[in-house]
């Protein structure tokens, strides 16, 4: 497990917050209409930035054409303008950063810390893990199709607000993993990193499902040199079989119930259950403001049963 004394003195420096105004930011994917799983990513990242006197943002993770669907990111932005959740900036759209994402990797290519690679996903081992194949050269007759990052055997520590001292090992969870596609288009590793960054990001907020990336992103960070986030990975939303709650599930308490309930519902998650006598969205986030407190986030998955938030146990 990690210790201070494993956090490099570079982490340390660079993600320092002493001297920075809070920015949080939720980032949703314009692959379906919001579900009540985003909305609880949405609320846990608006009140961490917002509780410490900072700005929310809204950025539109649209990277990826072939899994968006037609009109779904203006669908989030109205669903979560109706729940009280406005961004301090214009939304923004990371389809419009691909200038500085190319730029970003054309950096790590020209610097040798990533390299292009022939392979495609029927080329990887089961285990999913690169074999290093291309890395020291592309084989004779073939051609780069994506770009790689390299990998060392390093274990990457960081500290979650919620999870504690992390320790992951990305060389042995993916390897050289991809940043920019065999079809041109970018990772999302690669862009969540260059975005947060330019966008002035100080803490990242989101899903407990995207905390096995982080250990990848910290190494995106380090290799071009920009100030790290803190980290806070929220207690995911499940089914009764503990798979996550998706944009189709009949009991979408966004679907099922009025916006000042399913707020109830999402803050409940959280920890922080308001109280009955408050019958607006305005009472409501006014309550939670004050409130907020993550250290009574629970670090353990939720489900939605009739309507009621429990915690989940596995059958």
């Amino acid at each position: 497990m990690c210790s201070e004394t494993s956090i490099s003195k570079a982490d340390q420096l660079r993600s320092k917050p002493s001297d920075r105004k809070p920015v949080g930011r939720f980032a949703p994917s314009p692959t379906g209409d919001l579900h009540f799983g985003s909305l609880v990513a949405a609320v846990g990242s608006f009140l961490q930035a917002r509780s410490g006197g900072g700005e929310w943002l809204i950025r539109i993770e649209d990277i990826d054409p072939p899994r968006a669907v037609r009109g779904a990111a203006a669908r989030q932005v109205q669903a979560l303008a109706r729940f009280g959740l406005h961004p301090d900036r214009p939304v923004l759209y990371q389809s419009a950063n691909k200038s500085r994402h190319e730029a970003a990797v054309d950096r790590l290519l020209q610097s040798g810390q990533a390299f292009r690679c022939a392979c495609s996903r029927r080329d990887l081992p089961a285990s999913g893990i690169y074999p290093g194949t291309c890395r020291n050269g592309l084989p004779p007759g073939r051609t780069g199709r994506s770009v790689r990052l390299r990998v060392d055997e390093q274990r990457v520590c960081f500290r979650d607000h919620i999870c504690g001292e992390q320790s992951q090992q990305p060389a042995r969870q993916t390897g050289d993993f991809v940043i920019r596609r065999a079809d041109d288009l970018i990772a999302y590793q690669l862009a969540v990193v260059v975005d947060d960054a330019a966008d002035g990001v100080t803490e990242v907020v989101r899903g407990r499902d995207l905390l096995e990336s982080t250990g990848r992103q910290i190494l995106l960070h380090r290799a071009l040199g920009l100030l790290l986030p803190t980290y806070l990975h929220l207690p995911l939303v499940v089914d009764e079989n503990g798979r996550k709650l998706s944009k189709s599930s009949g009991d979408d308490p966004i679907c099922r119930q009025q916006p000042q309930q399913a707020l109830r519902l999402a803050l409940t998650v959280l920890g922080h259950s308001p109280p009955a006598n408050l019958p607006t969205i305005e009472s409501i986030w006014s309550w939670a403001l004050a409130a907020w407190n993550p250290t009574r986030i629970p670090n353990s998955p939720m489900t939605v049963h009739s309507g009621q938030i429990e915690r989940y146990t596995p059958k």
